[in-house]
């Protein structure tokens, strides 16, 4: 019996050191995940940010209605204001205003609003309408549910039309009564520019399933950033590479921030190491100065960096890394100078806030236009835009905060608008741009069943 027991035990002891050595196996890869971020890892992080999500706020749909998560593009704020606001002082140019944003439900909404925040016109907008058959986008891309996406990018059109992007999905024009004129099938983003020919400007960005000379150290698939030019009809003129342009001028170290050395085939396939965020060429209306017409005006926010380059022959003539913290909407303003949305998406001095910075790229300065640190508060981590108006005025879109607002020379707020979307909760905005009114026209007395003017054809946009 005693025999007996002593084998059961001496049986006991393979399996006990099976199971510790497992243990030690698997602490040790785990801390191997942890500290040299290896395969897993970053499966494990995007897991542990989408626990995070849910584990977010919560707000109420109703009275009696459950609560449930706030979605990234919800943000809860302090004020009990249930409805859109506008607060109107002086606002020295008056126009109408295209706005894109979130609505109620998670709606996407894109609409002319007058200077009180009435709603002109909209247009009805969903991804799973517009295009049922994304036959272009990596099954990754593909949205499962509501919203599936946001309109990044949009402009008007001179009969009504609207061109705008299904961020990071493809670039659409529809008409005033939202029937669709053409999808491109491009993975495009961020911003649309429309120049003074016409054409568009426009992000995008290539999925790459093959290795590529340009990324030594990037593992199939990843995906590329590129700039397209892009006719009204959807018709892509150029396209050029960033990776090119980057390697071409000798800043092939630019493509290598924040790469670990030796980690390369662990890297996550959707690496973002660039982040193009806008695109956009010099004016042919403006006076040429240390800025040239053919020079394109370029943002690449991971890596803090604004560029510019010649369209003819792919020379860089102006670059400027480490100035702005994941910056925006770099705009020109004359022959020498063009301003910056500096969003400064950390804290510094124990504040956040951002900041409108111009820079004169023929002296080299760099100056603080505007910021959030005064009597004024501003600050979005992410997005964002501004548009200088004729009068000199500025008009700012705050978007993780649902807000834009105009100040003028002076610095002071003259015109407001918060996109409430519930009690207490304000939807994200994307961009408010202000529409010189004598250069529109809406008949809001006479309207159809679609609820579009029939007088819509008056429009004169330029």
């Amino acid at each position: 019996m005693a025999n007996t027991e002593s084998t059961r035990r001496n049986d006991k002891i393979p399996f006990i050191f099976f199971i510790c050595s497992s243990v030690m196996i698997i602490f040790s890869f785990g801390m191997a995940v942890g500290t040299y971020k290896i395969f897993p890892y970053h499966i494990l992080a995007q897991a542990q940010n989408g626990l995070e999500e849910l584990k977010a706020q919560v707000f109420r749909l109703g009275e009696g209605q459950k609560e449930i998560p706030v979605p990234w593009y919800y943000s809860i704020v302090n004020e009990s204001c249930q409805e859109t606001y506008v607060r109107k002082n002086d606002s020295e140019y008056e126009g109408l205003n295209l706005v894109t944003r979130f609505g109620e439900r998670s709606k996407l909404c894109a609409e002319i609003m007058d200077m009180n925040g009435k709603i002109l016109h909209e247009w009805d907008i969903g991804w799973f309408k517009i295009w049922p058959k994304p036959e272009h986008l990596d099954r990754y891309f593909v949205p499962k549910s509501k919203p599936g996406t946001h309109i990044h990018g949009a402009v008007v059109m001179k009969n009504g039309d609207l061109i705008f992007n299904f961020e990071h999905l493809g670039l659409v024009r529809i008409n005033r009564i939202s029937e669709v004129v053409w999808r491109l099938p491009y993975q495009t983003h961020h911003s649309i520019h429309r120049n003074n020919d016409g054409n568009l400007w426009v992000c995008g960005q290539r999925r790459r399933y093959k290795p590529n000379v340009n990324f030594p150290n990037r593992k199939p698939p990843f995906d590329e950033y590129t700039i397209l030019e892009v006719t009204p009809e959807g018709e892509i003129m150029h396209e050029w590479l960033i990776s090119e342009i980057l390697h071409k001028n000798g800043l092939s170290g630019l493509l290598a921030f924040s790469f670990e050395p030796g980690s390369s085939r662990y890297e996550i396939n959707l690496d973002d190491r660039l982040h193009l965020n806008d695109a956009e060429p010099f004016p042919s209306t403006m006076e040429e100065g240390f800025f040239k017409k053919g020079d394109i005006l370029v943002s690449l926010r991971n890596i803090n960096t604004i560029f510019v380059f010649n369209r003819d022959t792919g020379k860089i003539k102006y670059c400027s890394t480490g100035r702005f913290i994941h910056q925006h909407d770099p705009d020109f303003i004359d022959g020498n100078r063009f301003s910056v949305f500096d969003n400064k998406s950390f804290a510094e001095n124990g504040s956040v806030k951002s900041r409108i910075v111009i820079v004169n790229a023929a002296e080299d300065t760099f100056e603080v236009f505007f910021d959030g640190g005064g009597k004024i508060p501003f600050y979005t981590d992410i997005m964002g835009k501004h548009q200088w108006l004729p009068n000199g005025n500025l008009l700012i879109t705050e978007s993780r905060e649902g807000r834009a607002f105009e100040i003028n020379r002076r610095g002071e707020v003259v015109w407001e608008y918060i996109n409430f979307v519930y009690q207490g909760v304000v939807g994200l905005v994307e961009e408010v741009q202000r529409l010189n009114e004598s250069r529109i026209f809406l008949d809001t007395q006479n309207k159809t069943e679609t609820g579009v003017s029939n007088d819509f054809e008056k429009i004169v946009l330029e």
